[in-house]
């Protein structure tokens, strides 16, 4: 059996999380103590005692979920369920610094530090307000991509403005996010449930993420990346931009930098693997939405979360 870590994005962080690893593996712990150090804070008291508001920030969710999910990568360790010997890791967003930090392409040190650099810079490249996303459900990736550019169309001929709304997560066969400009965002719905989506839906997030308005956070993440020394991961990195397996330092370094304004390719970053032979994927940290993501990608692939001590104990067994 083959076999894929994946590791989740913004939006399955809760208050609590990884508590319960942390008290049953001294490694796991360690990886929050570590985090902890590396930005000068007790990011792990709020992640476990602190406000579910706080925690959403970005530049706190994005160094929290990592966390979690390396404390994850540890417990397993302990119970000898190794990451290198698995056929590939991939993350959604966010997550992809979590799986070349489990793959030891990254420290954990400067993984917190991108991350929280990262959280920053892509919450300061749009005014609050100014952009959004939205969930496009029951449309196919091409439809949405129609919707998307009918929507900026549109905005332009009634306003002028060269409004971007863009597709920025093809995340399953019956889910796809568009980013950008607030008005333009809100359009695209509009014209999304007129073509025979089942929802459209606006998120609660505080920025529009991967479409080309998060340019300046590209930017000062090519900065930081340039600082930090990446290695060659033990196994390969499902990119999400390419929806390929890479393993040259390089190029992972290019990709992140994409990644930033970049499309999430997640349903083909995980058709991809299982074409290369993937049964089992085991998702790891917080949260059970990539599973349900696979379950309606590939239905005959099985997905497994370990993000607590008794889903670790499920996989020993």
């Amino acid at each position: 059996m083959s076999r894929a870590f994946i590791f989740p994005g913004q939006g399955a962080q809760q208050v609590g999380m990884g508590r319960a690893l942390a008290e049953a593996c001294p490694a796991a712990k360690a990886v929050f103590e570590e985090v902890d150090e590396a930005l000068g804070e007790k990011l792990s008291q709020l992640i476990w005692e602190g406000d579910q508001e706080a925690l959403t920030l970005t530049e706190n969710a994005q160094p929290a979920l990592m966390a979690t999910s390396l404390a994850a990568v540890k417990a397993l360790e302990c119970e000898g369920i190794m990451i290198g010997d698995a056929a590939f890791v991939a993350g959604h967003s966010l997550g992809e610094y979590s799986a070349l930090a489990a793959a030891g392409a990254l420290t954990i040190a400067d993984t917190a530090r991108l991350l929280r650099i990262r959280g920053r810079a892509m919450q300061e490249a749009v005014p609050v307000g100014v952009g959004a996303m939205a969930a496009i459900l029951g449309l196919d990736i091409e439809t949405v991509e129609a919707v998307a550019a009918t929507a900026v169309s549109q905005m332009a001929s009634e306003t002028g403005e060269d409004l971007v709304c863009e597709v920025a997560n093809d995340n399953d066969p019956s889910q796809v996010v568009v980013s950008g400009h607030k008005a333009a965002v809100e359009r695209a719905c509009v014209i999304a449930k007129e073509r025979g989506a089942k929802r459209a839906v606006m998120l609660p997030v505080s920025a529009p993420f991967h479409c080309s308005l998060m340019k300046p956070a590209a930017e000062a993440m090519a900065r930081a990346l340039a600082e930090v020394s990446i290695a060659r991961p033990a196994v390969p990195l499902v990119a999400n931009v390419c929806a390929q397996a890479v393993s040259d330092p390089a190029t992972i370094r290019s990709l992140l930098v994409e990644q930033v304004t970049g499309r999430v390719r997640w349903r083909e970053s995980v058709i991809f693997m299982v074409e290369e032979g993937v049964s089992e994927f085991i998702e790891t940290g917080a949260g059970k939405a990539l599973c349900g993501m696979i379950r309606r990608i590939s239905r005959e692939s099985a997905c497994r979360p370990a993000g607590k001590p008794e889903d670790i104990a499920a996989l020993r067994g």
